[in-house]
């Protein structure tokens, strides 16, 4: 959930069955701002509160990931 307004860009925003805003995921899960060549955030400066509590690359951020993809 973006749960804070950080000037995400709307073509990264999706929305929840409740109307709430979320990161956009691609077909695949991937999120809609992360660079595949590079693995790194395309709008890193202006990300989600969520992705501000772990660092990226960190073993976290590595956990949540794998919790959520799989």
């Amino acid at each position: 959930m973006i749960i804070t307004d950080t000037g995400v860009p709307e073509e990264h925003i999706a929305y929840d069955e409740w109307g709430g805003e979320t990161m956009l995921r691609l077909e695949d899960g991937w999120c809609s701002a992360v660079d595949r060549e590079t693995l790194m955030c395309t709008i890193y400066e202006n990300r989600p509160w969520i992705c501000r509590e772990f660092e990226m690359g960190s073993f976290e951020c590595v956990e949540q990931r794998t919790d959520v993809m799989g």
